[in-house]
């Protein structure tokens, strides 16, 4: 599912994305156990005319009506069927087809962030886009609660006439749930079913329907477009008003995830197919493998229906995922997506371990209920014993007669935070402390605990640890100090948040940038409480969630916002304009860090730098691509012509002369220099801006930062644009020298290139790293 801190872990998830699942489509089938789901790519041009429609060519052909579950027509063409492999080694060989590739399961990539942002009321891009209200925004998630005040339609004005989605009724779920303000529901879950022996819907805690059990779709719905709420908070946490980055946007709501079963791609290209054709301008899609798991662009429906949305101008948003701060963890990044990585925001909500000998440690907590009111309780560790699952608090791993009446720490990992805090309380343990190991270091997220709990870094973990072990009687308690506004620095890269470089295709810097992603407050279910865990009976109208899941809708807003201020602006040049007016600095005026490290951070870490709005209203140029420039790029990394048209659907011919992909009219630069070159080494690339400023500008180059070891040129160093001349093409050379090249820890060098006219800065990231010839 998304990218959304789900208390799992990154080994769990990728486990999850690479686990292919058998099926059970219906009776007629369920003793058939070598058949599975797969999505067949048909070429759509070879369908015989004696066919009056696809799936009757489809069900002629290549499967029975009962094996079909969705039929493809608008982003991609083909079906997805319950097949055996004997089926589908005789339908490979059919010359329409294109492509076939197995169903996978896919995971969530788990207020003030929009003040953050640089959004105010009645000036700025709120008011010159009239708060998004005429724009449609995709959320492909779990569903959601219609009932919550972040979707009310009060104000709105009608309908835009050209939505033609439906909102579709099922299990505590009618159409009039749909209003002015969520405008569409739809639910998908033939993939799902059909790969159900081992995962099937449960429905005692799912609804067969639009309506959200999880949680999560309700909070990334309201996160992106949420209407105002007033005395909004979670428990007294981040009291205030609650608004989504676009509040008069319009809903569409594509339920593709299922609780506790994960989200299959047959039904997320089946999503995408029925949003394009609904009408919707953007889609936020918080959902992705983990640990830096790409597949090739073909074998990707993610990548292919993203593909199929943004050529017919749709914007589609996506979470870079949650396994950093590990490099080449990056998710979702094919060039034609927009790659979401996750910062915080300038509000904590601190609590302080304080230990028997009088020393406070800083950590976080969203726990509400009766606090300790500074009674010193026993410490214990668990992990003393050396067993693992008891170090990490795992289920039924305390022994009562230890933890009884203590408080406990549990090391972060393998099974949910929140889970863990249930273990102690189960085992009669009065708290807890959460430690963060070597990998998390000192990120931490606060989580609703149900036992007064506190997350501490890995440094405090270890100072808690060794007082335990040089102690006769170690005693602690734990104080919550509620919500602190103001903090510095901010913006900080999460931990978590996934880094480049891009696994798949190094010359595109993954992510493109970072947007508020730690503990943000938005809408909630009714169906669970805070903590997502079944025996947590509390309800909340808002939660703070923390992960990249909610770095996504915040950028999907924010593409709301401009679409709506700007609707000729293309996909790209959306995306553009929120990367070259991005932020590096963070609210001390010094350069952004790493959360992991305490270090500066790279824009392997934040791409672009971190989303600012104020600036991206008016970016002065754009870099904007087609998709006859995506399809060169495809041609540049090797993709023959039938390779391409799986993820295009049209037929396509690639130049004669090999394009280099490193020209993307991408609004950043990486070169890739061998690591055997001696002496020089030159790479060159090639650019063109669209003015979109005032139409007589001039434009002069900047080397803002110059790599160390490499030398930057450009020509021609100044771009005049008339009323008749809006674009400009430019051509940067970097030449490294191999006697001078020191690559950092990160495995590269970085610097930033920039455009300025006097009022706008256009800035673009430069990275120089080696890499090994094949």
């Amino acid at each position: 599912m998304a990218k959304y801190l789900l208390n799992s872990t990154p080994p769990l998830i990728s486990f999850l994305f690479i686990f292919f699942f058998v099926f059970s489509e219906s009776s007629s089938i369920s003793a058939d156990q070598t058949a599975k789901t797969y999505i067949l790519r048909i070429d759509s041009e070879s369908k015989p005319s004696v066919f009056p429609t696809h799936y009757h060519w489809y069900t002629s052909e290549f499967a029975e009506p009962t094996r079909i579950l969705h039929v493809y027509d608008t982003v991609f063409h083909g079906f997805s069927a319950v097949l055996t492999q004997d089926q589908v080694a005789s339908i490979s060989q059919h010359p329409s087809v294109l492509a076939v590739f197995q169903d996978r399961r896919r995971e969530l990539h788990t207020t003030r962030s929009p003040q953050f942002l640089g959004l105010r009321n009645q000036r700025g891009l709120w008011s010159e886009s009239d708060y998004g209200s005429d724009v449609i925004i995709g959320i492909f998630d779990t569903g959601i609660w219609p009932e919550r005040r972040s979707f009310s339609d009060v104000n709105l004005g009608p309908i835009p006439r050209r939505w033609k989605g439906a909102c579709e009724a099922g299990v505590r779920f009618t159409a009039r749930n749909c209003n002015r303000k969520l405008i569409g529901a739809r639910f998908f879950s033939k993939g799902h079913e059909a790969n159900s022996v081992l995962n099937p819907i449960n429905e005692t805690i799912e609804f067969r329907s639009p309506r959200d059990a999880d949680g999560h779709g309700t909070h990334t719905a309201s996160t992106a477009a949420g209407r105002y709420a007033f005395r909004a908070s979670m428990s007294g946490y981040a009291s205030g008003i609650a608004k989504g980055v676009a509040p008069k946007a319009r809903l569409a709501v594509y339920k593709v995830c299922w609780r506790s079963s994960g989200c299959f791609d047959s039904d997320i290209l089946a999503s995408f197919d029925a949003a394009v054709n609904d009408g919707v301008d953007i889609i936020s899609i918080s959902i992705g493998g983990g640990e830096g798991i790409a597949s090739p662009y073909y074998l990707d429906p993610i990548a292919i229906g993203s593909y199929g949305a943004v050529a017919k101008g749709v914007f589609v948003s996506s979470s870079a995922g949650n396994d950093g701060p590990s490099g080449m963890s990056v998710t979702n990044v094919p060039p034609w997506l927009t790659t979401v990585g996750a910062g915080t925001i300038d509000r904590d909500f601190p609590a302080r371990v304080i230990l028997g000998d009088g020393r406070r440690l800083s950590g976080v907590s969203l726990y509400a209920g009766p606090p300790l009111k500074g009674k010193m309780y026993q410490l214990v560790y668990p992990g003393k014993s050396g067993v693992l699952s008891d170090s990490l608090c795992m289920e039924n791993s305390l022994d009562p007669s230890i933890v009884r009446g203590k408080i406990v720490i549990c090391d972060r990992g393998n099974n949910p935070r929140v889970a863990k805090g249930l273990v102690v309380k189960k085992a009669g343990g009065v708290g807890m402390i959460l430690a963060n190991g070597i990998s998390n270091g000192e990120g931490l997220v606060g989580d609703a605990h149900l036992v007064p709990a506190c997350a501490v870094g890995a440094n405090e973990g270890d100072a808690i640890k060794a007082y335990i072990s040089s102690s006769r009687n170690p005693t602690a308690t734990i104080d919550f100090k509620g919500t602190l506004l103001g903090i510095k620095p901010a913006p900080v890269v999460a931990s978590f948040s996934a880094r480049g470089p891009n696994g798949l295709n190094p010359e595109i810097l993954k992510p493109d940038l970072i947007a508020p992603g730690v503990n943000i407050l938005a809408a909630w279910t009714d169906a669970v409480g805070p903590t997502g865990l079944d025996l947590d009976s509390r309800r909340t109208e808002f939660n703070i969630l923390s992960g990249t899941s909610m770095a996504c809708p915040h950028v999907s807003g924010a593409a709301a916002l401009l679409k709506s201020a700007h609707p000729d602006w293309s996909p790209a040049a959306i995306r553009s304009a929120m990367m070259t007016t991005a932020a590096t600095f963070d609210n001390r005026n010094y350069s952004m860090i790493d959360e992991a490290t305490g270090k500066a951070a790279t824009p392997y870490d934040f791409g672009a730098g971190h989303l600012n709005l104020v600036l991206a209203m008016d970016p002065g140029l754009v870099y904007d691509i087609s998709s006859n420039d995506y399809v060169n790029f495809l041609c540049g990394i090797g993709y023959g012509p039938k390779i391409i048209q799986v993820v295009t659907r049209s037929q396509v011919r690639c130049p004669v002369r090999k394009p280099s992909q490193e020209n993307l009219n991408y609004p950043s630069f990486v070169a890739l220099f061998p690591s055997s070159a001696k002496g020089l080494t030159s790479k060159t690339f090639i650019r063109t801006v669209t003015n979109v400023g005032p139409a007589n500008s001039v434009y002069r180059v900047k080397v803002e930062s110059q790599p160390k070891g490499v030398i930057v040129s450009v020509r021609p160093s100044q771009l005049v644009f008339t009323p008749a001349i809006r674009r400009r093409s430019f051509v940067v050379t970097l030449t490294a020298d191999s006697r001078n090249l020191v690559l950092g820890q990160s495995g590269a060098v970085f610097g930033s290139l920039s455009w300025l006219d006097g009022k706008h800065v256009v800035r673009s990231p430069i990275v120089v790293t080696q890499i090994q010839a094949l």
